[in-house]
């Protein structure tokens, strides 16, 4: 079997980007894009939901998560 490995085995671990939120970062083959940010993004706006009580802060947070996903290439975002 052919696989490449990104780590080195260093203790500390593996990070994809160096040391800005500038530095950009795409999966296969996915043009890379620098670390997005927005109000959707903000923990505070999600409380505790049941199942049944989606309320527009949530579904606005589950968007950005999806859009962000896409973005770098680890979710298709398509059929």
């Amino acid at each position: 079997m052919a696989v490449e490995y990104l780590g080195s085995g260093s203790p500390d671990g593996t990070q994809l980007g160096r040391n800005a939120t500038t530095d950009k970062v795409g999966l296969y083959g996915v043009t890379p894009i620098v670390q997005r940010s927005g109000a959707a993004q903000a923990t505070s706006l999600v409380g505790t939901a049941s199942s049944t009580a989606v309320d527009t802060a949530l579904k606005a947070a589950v968007i950005e998560i999806m859009n962000t996903l896409a973005a770098i290439g680890a979710w298709k975002g398509s059929a």
